[in-house]
């Protein structure tokens, strides 16, 4: 069979500048009913280990390393062997939350990685942090983008690690050039389309959202 998508929403908190914050965060499971790979592992490994239903996890992926994003990363690995992904650009961030564990292999622009026989393509999308990635999954029709683009506008970018210019340029040039039918999927909240998003690119420039 084809690779599917599984979704759960899991809840804890962000922290970052000296502030924290309730949370609720998207963890998605790409693969078929053998192998799956997790992007985001987000508070819960036990959570995301009952959603995988005793698949192989062959891969976890973060698009990014706010603590939200990567807390339960370390816990899921150990539980399942599988490897963690990260861009190196936000390595800096991930030694905040794990500085005494480090992610087993780099993620790079243009990097393909494979999942029940579908492609998810690395975007580094930096912005909302230095080493932030979007996957794109062509055959599945949908761009899974961490915080860099929300239902609404770009991710956060005023606390630390973060730029506006950076995220807006990143969303004109790697996001909305894809298919306007595109689903996004993102790191929290309700997704959206690419078509639906790209017309309000200027807005969010002029009040530097």
């Amino acid at each position: 069979m084809a690779a599917g998508i599984d979704h759960l929403v899991t809840s804890g908190t962000f922290s970052l500048d000296g502030g924290t914050w309730d949370v609720d965060n998207n963890v998605w499971i790409v693969g078929d009913d053998d192998e799956a790979i997790v992007i985001d592992a987000a508070h819960d490994a036990e959570a995301i280990l009952k959603a995988l239903g005793g698949r192989t996890l062959r891969a976890i992926i973060c698009t990014h390393a706010h603590n939200d994003h990567i807390d339960a990363a370390p816990a899921l690995a150990t539980r399942t062997g599988a490897r963690i992904h990260l861009h190196p650009d936000d390595l800096p961030l991930w030694k905040r939350t794990h500085p005494d564990n480090a992610p087993d292999a780099e993620l790079a622009d243009g990097q393909v990685l494979t999942i029940a026989g579908t492609d998810l393509t690395v975007l580094h999308t930096p912005g909302h942090a230095p080493g932030a990635v979007c996957l794109y999954a062509r055959d599945l029709g949908t761009v899974f983008t961490g915080d860099t683009l929300f239902r609404g506008g770009p991710g956060a970018t005023g606390r630390s690690f973060s730029d506006f210019p950076t995220i807006i340029e990143s969303i004109r040039n790697r996001l909305l050039t894809l298919p306007p039918e595109t689903a996004v999927r993102t790191g929290h909240g309700e997704g959206t389309t690419i078509g639906d998003e790209a017309p309000h690119l200027e807005e969010w420039v002029q009040r530097g959202h």
